[in-house]
Formats: C-alpha cells, structure tokens, sequence
C-alpha cells in the first residue's frame, strides 16, 4: 500500500468546487473518475481545502492510498491524459502512510485578485474582480495588516463551526501589472481558514479601499467576532489557492 500525493491546478469556472457534490463538476469528482479509468481502483482522494465554484487554484494537495505500483511519472502522465482541460497535475509524490492533505498541513496560502481599471478585460473576467473606480491600495495594505498573529477569525467566517482561532502569517495588498494591466493583490497565508474567509476580508477591504469604511475598522471589526459588522463576501472567481505546505519530510 502507497500514499500517493498530487499537486492540482485547475480554473474553477465551470466547477462547482472542490469536494464531490450531485449538481455539477467538481474537482474530487473528475479525479476520482480518471484514477478509477487509469487504476480500475474505486478510492477517495483527501483535500488539502476545500474551495467554492468558481475558485481557483495553482496548488490544491490531494492524497489517496492505493496499492497502484505505476512510476509517479506515469502516474502524472496518465491522470493529465485523462482529466478535463481544466484540471491539471503539477506533481505527483509519494508521502508518509500516516499523511493526511488536510489534516497535515500546516500553512495554507491565498490570492485574491482585483482588476482596477475603467475598461474590463475579456481574458481576466474569470480570473480577476473587475473594479471600475480606484482604490486606496496604501489603505487596505494597512488595514490588512493588523490581521497578522494569532486571532479569533469569527468576524470574518461565514456560520464558523468549530474552533475560529487561526494564526496568519502573511495579510498583504499591493498593486501589480501584468500584462500592461493593473491588479490588486490581496495575500493571506494561514495554518487554516474558515468558511469565506478570504473572500470576506477582502469584502471588507474593498470598503476600506473605497473610502466607505476606515482602515482603523478592520482591527474592531476582528475583536468583534461579529460576521454582521465585516462587508460582504467577494466573488468566488478572483480567489486562488496559491499553495500548501507541510512538514519537511512530507511535502
């Protein structure tokens, strides 16, 4: 028996997320179908997280035990063979019998993408949330930054279950071009987030960056541990799974 580890990437538009449901194309879906094409084994695969349709993802972890004796890099090459356009394997390894892709990681990193012009663009309308008017970018790069350490994440977690305590280690904004287009970035790395949580922090950045709401909100808003006083959840389609990370023997 081997454990065997892949990194995906996939573009989440036409997904409806992640983990396996009945209304539509997921990720664990299309994957579990082209193991059991390539393998004949009927296993289910481990996420590292779990993310909504519409999201991206450059290096999702998923893990699955499998008594399969093919080279990784037939492996990689079959399952690429296999998978829809738009999922994709970066790596495939073999990891500790005990490795879990969720419950071993101990940093999860995110990217949140805005585009910050008057004109949309026809290739990023899936890939960026298109903003019109400018931000004050310094403001939210501020704001962000108190969520740095060891908080009580509630305010920005959509009906938390479970433990809301989360250390962050990276919360930055800063303006990109790419392209000769102009992004925002928004970057947050956790040991672990709650349900929206990204996508509700940048909501409520996006009022810091409108002048709507003060950058000093951001700091009352996470004592609050109350969802009702952060903004709203950002779109789905300009968030990213960046990367996982584990131990050094495992990742």
């Amino acid at each position: 028996m081997r454990n065997i580890a892949l990194q995906l990437e996939y573009d989440g538009t036409a997904l409806v997320g992640s983990q396996f449901q009945l209304n539509g194309r997921t990720v664990q879906g299309e994957l579990e179908t082209a193991w059991h094409r390539f393998t004949g084994e009927a296993l289910r695969w481990n996420f590292a997280g779990r993310t909504d349709a519409g999201v991206h993802a450059w290096g999702q972890v998923a893990n699955a035990r499998t008594t399969t004796q093919h080279a990784l890099e037939t492996v990689q090459r079959a399952l690429n063979a296999l998978l829809p356009p738009d999922i994709a394997v970066r790596r495939a390894w073999e990891v500790p019998y005990s490795f879990h892709a969720r419950y071993s990681a101990t940093r999860r990193d995110y990217r949140y993408l805005l585009l910050v012009e008057r004109h949309r663009s026809a290739l990023l309308w899936q890939r960026a949330v298109h903003l019109d008017r400018p931000l004050d970018v310094p403001a939210m790069a501020r704001a962000v930054h108190v969520l740095k350490g060891v908080h009580d994440f509630a305010a920005f977690g959509s009906t938390p279950a479970g433990p809301t305590i989360r250390e962050c280690f990276v919360a930055e904004c800063d303006e990109l071009l790419e392209n000769g287009r102009r992004l925002v970035a928004i970057d947050l790395a956790a040991t672990g987030f709650l349900r929206h949580m990204v996508r509700t922090v940048v909501g409520t950045l996006l009022l810091i960056g409108q002048g709507k709401l003060a950058e000093a909100a951001m700091a009352r808003i996470l004592a609050s541990r109350d969802r009702a006083q952060a903004g709203p959840t950002a779109p789905a389609h300009g968030l990213y799974l960046m990367s996982v990370t584990y131990p050094e023997n495992e990742g």
